[in-house]
C-alpha cells in the first residue's frame, strides 16, 4: 500500500451510506448466500449431467428452485423457463412470440413507459418489417385502456405492458389488458421484474400468457432470471439461442446450478414473507414521504398516487436539478431513474410521457425502500435531503 493511502481513503469516505435505490437491485439475502454456497464447492455438478450423483444432485436442486420460483406467482414449474434475468426473458417472449406468428400475425403492441429492454426488442422487430404500436400513458402513468384496446386487433401476436414501472412504480391495470389481448386473440405478456415478490400476483388468476422475472429484483442473486411460458393453451415462441435444447428447447446453455438455487429460495422467502414486508415497507415509504413533504416544499410525487408498488417513491423537487443533488447528497444511495438509462442527461423518457416539463423532469429523484431499511435511515435521508435542497435553492437564488 502506498504510505499516505488510508489516510487519503478515510479522509474521502462517506460517512454514512443509506441504500435507498431498490428498484435498481436489492441486496442479497443473506439466507440466499447461505443456501447457494455449498453449490459452488461441493455439490458443483453440472445439472444436465445424466451419468453420475454429481449432475443428479445438481438437477434436483435446480428443479426444486423450479417450482419455488413457479409458486410465487402460481405458475406449473415446467412453464418456468430461466434466463440470465429479465432482459433475456423481456427478449425472448416479445421477438420470440412475434417471429413464430409474423406470418399471420405482424404486429406487436407496447407501452410508450415500459422498460428500455422492451421498448428496443419491438423496435427491432419494427426494423425486421413487424408493424408495431405504441400506446400512450395518462397523466398518472396508467396506460390508456381506451388507446390500447384500438390498437389491439386481430394480427396483433403480442402485447406487452409491464406490472409495476421500474421508474415510477405504478401499478398497471392487468387484469383489464389481459382480457384486452385475449379478446382480439393476442399474446400478452408482461415484465413483472419489479412487481414479483412484492404483490401478490398470479399468472393463472390474471391469465398471462408470458411473464418475466429477475432474480435480484427480489433479494436473490445477480444473473439469473426467469420466463413464464402458459402451456395451456400454449404459447408458441422461436428460440432466441441454439444449442443443446435445454429448457423445453427455448433457451439452450448449462444452467448455473447456484444461482437457480439463490433465486428459488428468494422466490421461497418472497412467497413466505410477502404480506408482512409489504406492510412494513408502506409504513416506512409513507414515513419517508410524509417526512419530506413537512420538511421541503415544492415536492411533487411522479405517478399514481394509490395505485403503485410499495417502496417506490418518484419525486420531482422545484428548482433543483437531481445530479446536483445527488452529488450534495453522497451518504445516499438514490438514482435519477432507471439503472439501465442512468448514463443518459436528457429527461426521463417515462417522466415526458407523463407530461411533465423539462425542468421537472430533471429534478426527479427514485427513492426505493426495501427489505432492510430502517426508520433510523428513513429519517436520516429526511434530514439530509432537507438540508441538501435548501442549500441548493439558496444558492441558486444567490
Amino acid at each position: 500500500m502506498i504510505e499516505g493511502s488510508l489516510d487519503l481513503a478515510e479522509k474521502n469516505r462517506v460517512p454514512v451510506s443509506i441504500y435507498l435505490d431498490n428498484q435498481a437491485t436489492t441486496p442479497t439475502d443473506p439466507r440466499v448466500t447461505e443456501a447457494m454456497l455449498p453449490y459452488f464447492t461441493e455439490k458443483f455438478g453440472n445439472p444436465h449431467s445424466a451419468d453420475h450423483a454429481y449432475g443428479w444432485d445438481a438437477e434436483d436442486a435446480v428443479e426444486r428452485a423450479r417450482a419455488q420460483v413457479a409458486e410465487l406467482i402460481g405458475a406449473e414449474p415446467r412453464e418456468i423457463i430461466f434466463t440470465s434475468g429479465a432482459t433475456e426473458s423481456n427478449n425472448l417472449a416479445i421477438k420470440g412470440a412475434a417471429r413464430f406468428h409474423k406470418d399471420r400475425k405482424p404486429h406487436v403492441v407496447t407501452c410508450v413507459t415500459e422498460h428500455k429492454c422492451v421498448l428496443e426488442s419491438v423496435r427491432r422487430l419494427e426494423r425486421e418489417g413487424h408493424r408495431v404500436t405504441f400506446v400512450p400513458v395518462l397523466a398518472d402513468g396508467l396506460i390508456d385502456l381506451a388507446a390500447l384496446a384500438d390498437a389491439v386487433d386481430e394480427e396483433t401476436s403480442v402485447v406487452s405492458v409491464m406490472a409495476a414501472n421500474n421508474e415510477i412504480g405504478v401499478l398497471q391495470p392487468i387484469d383489464e389488458i389481459a382480457a384486452i389481448c385475449h379478446e382480439k386473440g393476442a399474446y400478452f405478456h408482461c415484465d413483472a421484474a419489479q412487481a414479483v415478490g412484492k404483490i401478490p400476483l398470479s399468472v393463472r388468476e390474471t391469465q398471462i400468457d408470458l411473464l418475466s422475472i429477475s432474480a435480484h429484483k427480489v433479494y436473490g442473486p445477480m444473473g439469473i432470471g426467469a420466463l413464464f411460458v402458459r402451456r395451456r393453451p400454449r404459447v408458441r415462441l422461436e428460440a432466441e439461442i441454439d444449442g443443446g435444447g435445454q429448457e423445453r428447447g427455448l433457451r439452450s446453455g448449462t444452467l448455473p446450478t447456484p444461482l437457480c438455487v439463490g433465486f428459488g429460495e428468494a422466490a421461497r422467502i418472497a412467497h413466505a414473507e410477502m404480506e408482512e414486508e409489504r406492510a412494513r415497507v408502506e409504513v416506512l415509504t409513507e414515513r419517508l414521504h410524509s417526512s419530506l413533504l413537512a420538511s421541503i416544499p415544492g415536492i411533487h410525487l411522479n405517478g399514481h398516487p394509490g395505485q403503485r408498488l410499495s417502496g417506490n417513491l418518484n419525486l420531482s423537487f422545484e428548482g433543483v436539478d437531481a445530479a446536483t443533488l445527488l452529488r450534495a447528497v453522497p451518504e445516499l444511495c438514490l438514482s435519477t431513474g432507471s439503472a439501465c438509462t442512468s448514463a443518459s442527461v436528457e429527461p426521463s423518457y417515462v417522466l415526458q410521457a407523463l407530461g411533465l416539463d423539462a425542468d421537472l423532469a430533471r429534478g426527479s429523484l427514485r427513492v426505493g425502500v426495501g427489505r432492510f431499511n430502517t426508520e433510523v435511515e428513513i429519517d436520516q435521508a429526511v434530514i439530509l435531503l432537507a438540508k441538501a435542497v435548501s442549500r441548493i435553492r439558496e444558492e441558486k437564488q444567490g
